[in-house]
């Protein structure tokens, strides 16, 4: 039997455990002692923690942790006291120097406390914090060129989305409520803070990786903001230059794979039932999708870069929102009033429809309704429906308004997919 070198009534620690949590502590200290000390090798001002005393500070972390359970609290009290003093005193100093930036000191307090959870057993726990610690203190240089380049607008933005995300939805009551008892205030504002929250993030993606353009992020950021959007823009691209119709196929095709990857989130985040049921199909759909779209990638000849952009809009357009908001309550209402006056054919028929304009209000209205007033294999199968039916609009503007070349190369890539889509469906 493993030898245990501290047994209490609250905790218990093995010679195994002890020598791995020790490990694992010096480990975390010495990264972020790394990143301290070779930021540290730039700038003007000494840091007063190294590699050296960061990994001391995560074990005086994971040995005040031993005293709380071997001595008193009182012990540990004191050593956190201790370590707090000390951290204020290099920040007077460096301050006095002009040097008011406390990170180095935070980052100190952090460790400490990451040896403490490290000893009491939360090891996963103190390595994602380690890892988001060195990822953020490594991202110094980038950060303040992001905040350098947010406009007033933007900032603005950012505060409305979080007076919404914060100060508002969290008082809408969580009650349903209406025809069919499917409305829910709390649930209405949720996908509208999602959909809005994931526009934003798009937004964001497309004006921030401008340096980085290339057809393929261009279709797979753009499809995070409206694949029907690349599409249009990159079908008149091919029409204007033929010889770039590859590219401009690339991108149409992976926005396309975006919007599918879409689906399958919105069913994760609204029903996770639904999503066991759909997820393996739907994976089979979107590596159909994407599969053609890295083999027209890697196998294409005009390697040129294409000045197409897509139009980003506003950063947070809370009125497209609430029109979201609005269209979705109107689509649950119609699927509802379908499936209790036609059943099957009325769903099926009402996804197709509203599959035409938009893929996401219809699948968060199914996804809600899936094992309540619908059953879940019908729900599974309306939202296959509306996803063919949005792909094929895509298909149809790709086909009208680019150029030969690229009908050929969008029957090739969306071909792939309705086979696909066609070999679920029958299976489902």
């Amino acid at each position: 039997m493993e030898e245990i070198i501290l047994d209490t009534e609250n905790f218990k620690l093995t010679q195994t455990e002890f020598i791995v949590r020790l490990l694992v502590t010096v480990g975390m200290g010495g990264l972020i002692g790394l990143e301290r000390e070779h930021t540290a090798m730039n700038e003007p001002t000494k840091s007063f923690a190294g590699i050296r005393t960061f990994i001391f500070l995560s074990l005086l972390g994971f040995m005040g942790g031993l005293t709380y359970f071997l001595l008193s609290e009182w012990v540990f009290l004191a050593i956190i006291i201790s370590v707090t003093i000390l951290t204020g005193i290099s920040y007077w100093v460096t301050a006095s120097k002009g040097e008011i930036g406390a990170t180095t000191e935070f980052s100190a307090l952090i460790t400490f406390v990451l040896g403490t959870l490290t000893v009491l057993g939360f090891i996963e726990l103190s390595l994602m914090i380690t890892v988001v610690v060195v990822v953020i203190l490594s991202s110094k240089l980038k950060l303040r060129n992001i905040v350098g380049r947010i406009t007033a607008e933007e900032f603005y933005d950012i505060v409305r989305f979080v007076v919404i995300a914060l100060l508002i939805f969290p008082f809408l009551p969580n009650e349903t409520f209406g025809p069919y008892d499917v409305l829910n205030p709390r649930e209405i504002g949720w996908v509208i803070i999602l959909t809005s929250g994931l526009g934003f993030v798009g937004y964001l993606l497309m004006k921030f990786m401008e340096t980085q353009k290339g057809i393929l992020i261009s279709g797979i950021v753009g499809g995070m903001v409206s694949s029907t959007a690349v599409t249009w823009v990159f079908s008149k691209k091919s029409k204007e230059n033929e010889s770039h119709s590859n590219s401009c196929a690339i991108a149409i095709l992976a926005a396309s794979s975006i919007s599918i990857a879409r689906v399958l989130i919105w069913v994760f985040i609204f029903n996770k039932s639904l999503f066991n049921q759909l997820y393996p199909a739907f994976i089979m759909i979107f590596a159909a999708a994407i599969g053609v779209t890295l083999f027209l990638y890697f196998k294409r000849t005009d390697k040129v870069s294409i000045d197409s952009e897509v139009k980003k809009g506003k950063p947070l357009d809370l009125k497209g929102a609430f029109v979201f908001g609005i269209i979705f309550v109107a689509i649950t209402l119609i699927v509802s009033y379908s499936n209790d006056v036609f059943g099957a054919s009325g769903i099926f028929l009402s996804s197709a429809i509203a599959g035409l304009s938009d893929i996401d209000a219809i699948t968060i209205s199914v996804s809600k309704l899936a094992g309540g007033s619908i059953d879940l294999d019908l729900a599974s199968k309306s939202v296959l429906i509306a996803t063919i039916s949005n792909t094929l609009v895509k298909m149809g503007i790709g086909v009208w308004a680019g150029s030969p070349s690229l009908r050929k190369l969008l029957y090739i890539g969306y071909g792939a997919v309705f086979v696909a889509a066609l070999i679920v469906f029958l299976l489902l």
